[in-house]
């Protein structure tokens, strides 16, 4: 069975994670959002308890 000749899948791979690495990072970081989320109350909302109608 023949051997595979590892320089051109070298290649490949070192370029391909090249390019995950400085190409594909700046774009996910751009991404901004729609909406910016709002900070929520520290208030606890008042509850009642249930009446239950068949007890």
């Amino acid at each position: 069975m023949p051997q595979l000749n590892p320089a051109p899948w070298f290649a490949i791979l070192f370029f391909s994670w090249l390019v995950f690495a400085i190409i594909v990072p700046p774009k996910v970081l751009a991404h901004i959002f729609p909406n910016e989320p709002t900070p929520q109350s520290t208030e606890k909302p008042q509850t009642e308890s249930w009446s239950w109608p068949w007890q």
